[in-house]
């Protein structure tokens, strides 16, 4: 450094080769460094944006899952309203069924005294008849 002292003018301008290759050094480790700390910063960010990403998409699975769930919960409410009808349905078709039961019954048991009434008017004209003919009287 000394000799740059002691030289001209100009060369105090134009650092020596050593410091210029150091200077560059310190600038190249200074650029390195810079971009070190943007790329980990970046990546940090990136990480960041990830876990707010798979968050979103969470949350975003989570409400069509809600879609679905409302979807099944409607269409089980309307089975249930099927079943309730078919449910009416055979109540009603019950009652019917024992009414028809009933009547049928009295049917046949209307049928089965009027067949016993033929029955007996049929015996009494036949003991009717058998009293009427003739019969051959005792000999003494």
């Amino acid at each position: 450094w000394t000799e740059l002292r002691q030289s001209s003018p100009t060369s105090l301008r134009t650092p020596p080769p050593s410091l210029s290759f150091t200077m560059s050094l310190i600038h190249l480790i200074f650029v390195f460094t810079l971009v070190l700390f943007f790329f980990v910063s970046t990546r940090q960010n990136q990480l960041i944006l990830l876990d707010t990403l798979d968050q979103e998409v969470t949350k975003f699975r989570e409400c069509n899952a809600l879609l679905d769930l409302n979807s099944l919960f409607t269409e089980a409410k309307v089975y249930h309203n099927k079943l309730v009808n078919i449910r009416k349905e055979m109540i009603m078709l019950h009652e019917k069924t024992t009414k028809l039961k009933k009547r049928s019954l009295k049917l046949q048991q209307q049928k089965q005294k009027e067949a016993l009434e033929k029955e007996q008017q049929r015996e009494k004209e036949l003991e009717r008849e058998r009293q009427l003919i003739a019969k051959p009287a005792k000999r003494t």
